[in-house]
């Protein structure tokens, strides 16, 4: 019996049944007699590169040894198809699966499913690597660099095709798409089967190899796997595993111009890259046993490695207040009520990156939430509440004014100005202190005055005193108004002896603290305040129509006041304006020494009490 060589190291790692199903198979060596040649394949032959394999099946067993053992003890993959933006629940698939791999001594395969000539571009390609990067992982193991196509495997495919003909396990259909539809059955009732379904094994390997020549339009033909058109599970009734598409392919161009469906190609590429372990969401648990009958006919026929990789299901991730839909999204996009696929309200990683949410937040938040069998709705404050733990540790603090009205101290020294010492992060002494000027004339927030305050308001009011944040006590005096009523200045006096860290200070004790910008040293910023894409938790639920319940103030676009300092920001700086939230200068939009800034998320859950 062989035992794990590695387990998770962190207490915080919660466990979960596909843990289990690792654990025990590493108990049981379930994989550990597999052999790999470094490269992806199509034979046992550990010691043949992948290129000298493609025409030949498996070595004799004496060419096999021990040192050509696979090295990973387990291998797991992030398969996207690189026909859009990766999401929120992309985001689980790839911290699960590296995230497992990591855990176990194993390796990821990053593989990108590019078998859809239709739909496929290299800018989804590099987002793609762009993305997992940024999320914290990579797919290097060792020496290898397990970043992979599924187009590379066409002419396999395409062998391991042939192989099923001559088994007498595939077909060829020349039936019309609405004629197998009316023959496949129904959930009740079984299907009926195809005139053509007996045709000799000549017959359809000399159609098909004309297919693959090029010489049948599109939806002339279909290659079908041949196995019960009766079965219980529609899915086993003879599914299509070739068809024809005259389409140029982003990595292939015009080689090819008939192209494996997924269902057929997904499986196979698990086996190719030795993947132990195929983890994916629910939807496709009931093509597990068309997964499994495929592989175990192809290891049959010599043409996989054994034992073959296991599907294992898990739940999508699903969160409040979103939708996680490629085809909303898409209308989302060309209907333009977003910005496109990176605005900061999408639930897309490079408009969660571009919003200021942060790599660590979301690892922390799918450990979090761990692995279900069943479906769940997460509540995106649980998301939101993990970036707000991140960023309080890492963000540094500044000092911002979102709607500034002026402050005036009437018996400050005219022209004097002076320094103020802040802590770059109250909770970390060894950030140390930064240096804000202070002057006669202040920004401070139009809501800290009020001429006639409410019960319980501590800020300034006529007669009240108050202390401006590291600075000094003022007594409130009054205040100037335009004709429309407005309140465009707050007038205050100084005293002078209680400058914070002064011996002064303690003799004076007040209940306001509010904060403050020297209006002749700030900076006027754009800053972008983003809320919830919809106002409903459920967005579509039922009947409804998810469009007619956008959050029309998702987005509110100010000019507001920053600390001087923060004209040096770059792109992706992420700081928190004490009292606002935690900002991050916008990685496209910022320019040196005018940044723009985004609000990530809030102190507190704003949404939840707003909405009590």
């Amino acid at each position: 019996m062989s035992t794990p060589d590695h387990k998770p190291d962190s207490a915080d790692k919660i466990s979960h049944f596909i843990r289990h199903v690792i654990e025990a198979d590493l108990q049981s060596g379930k994989y550990a007699s597999r052999h790999w040649s470094g490269k992806p394949g199509p034979s046992k032959d550990s010691s043949v590169g992948a290129g000298a394999l493609h025409g030949g099946m498996s070595a004799p067993p004496s060419a096999r040894t021990v040192s050509n053992l696979d090295s990973a003890k387990i291998r797991t993959r992030f398969p996207p198809e690189p026909n859009g933006y990766l999401h929120f629940g992309h985001a689980k698939s790839i911290c699960l699966n590296f995230g497992l791999a990591a855990d176990y001594a194993g390796a990821c395969h990053l593989r990108f499913d590019d078998t859809n000539p239709e739909k496929e571009e290299q800018e989804y390609v590099d987002s793609i690597i762009d993305a997992v990067k940024w999320l914290g992982f990579e797919w290097q193991f060792g020496s290898e660099n397990n970043e992979y196509f599924a187009s590379s495997y066409f002419q396999w495919m395409y062998e391991f095709a042939e192989k099923l003909i001559v088994a007498g396990l595939a077909y060829v259909d020349s039936q019309s798409a609405d004629e197998m539809r009316a023959s496949r059955g129904t959930l009740t009732e079984g299907g009926k089967n195809s005139p053509f379904r007996d045709r000799t094994v000549a017959e359809n390997l000399d159609l098909f190899r004309r297919m693959k020549a090029g010489e049948f339009a599109d939806g002339t033909h279909i290659l079908r796997a041949k196995i019960d058109m009766n079965s219980g599970n529609i899915n086993m009734r003879d599914p299509a595993i070739y068809r024809i598409r005259h389409a140029t392919h982003h990595a292939t161009g015009n080689d090819w111009c008939i192209y494996p469906m997924y269902t057929y190609a997904h499986p196979i590429e698990d086996a190719l890259e030795n993947i132990t372990h195929s983890i994916c969401t629910l939807e496709f648990e009931d093509q597990r046993p068309f997964y499994n009958w495929l592989l175990g006919h192809l290891a049959e026929l010599s043409c996989i490695n054994t034992p073959p990789p296991q599907q294992i299901e898990f739940a999508r991730l699903n969160l409040t207040y979103m939708v996680l839909s490629k085809r909303k999204l898409i209308q989302l996009v060309d209907e333009k009520h977003v910005d496109g696929w990176d605005d900061p309200r999408m639930p897309t990683l490079v408009g969660a990156r571009r919003r200021g949410y942060t790599a660590a937040g979301f690892r922390r938040f799918m450990e979090m939430i761990g692995v279900a069998k069943n479906h769940q709705l997460i509540d995106i404050s649980v998301l939101e509440e993990c970036i707000r733990d991140d960023l309080n540790d890492t963000a540094p603090r500044r000092t911002a004014v979102l709607d500034p009205v002026k402050l005036i101290i009437d018996n400050y020294p005219a022209g004097h100005e002076e320094k103020c010492l802040a802590p770059n992060h109250p909770q970390k002494p060894e950030w140390g202190k930064r240096a804000v000027p202070f002057s006669g004339e202040l920004w401070i927030e139009r809501e800290d005055f009020m001429e006639t305050p409410g019960k319980g308001y501590f800020r300034l009011f006529p007669g009240n005193r108050v202390r401006l944040r590291y600075g000094f006590v003022i007594e409130c005096t009054g205040c100037d108004k335009d004709a429309d009523g407005t309140i465009t200045a707050v007038h205050c006096n100084y005293l002078a002896d209680s400058k914070s860290g002064t011996p002064g200070s303690d003799n004076y004790k007040v209940k306001g603290n509010i904060h403050w910008l020297s209006a002749r040293h700030s900076l006027a910023v754009s800053v972008r305040l983003y809320d919830r894409l919809f106002a409903v938790a459920n967005p579509g639920e039922g009947d409804a129509d998810f469009i007619t319940e956008l959050n029309p103030n998702s987005l509110t676009t100010i000019t507001a006041q920053v600390e001087p300092s923060l004209g040096n920001s770059v792109a992706e700086d992420h700081f928190q304006f004490e009292r606002h939230g935690y900002f991050v200068a916008d990685r496209i939009d910022s320019k040196p020494g005018a940044p723009v800034f985004n609000r990530a998320v809030t102190l507190k859950d704003a949404w939840a009490k707003a909405t009590k």
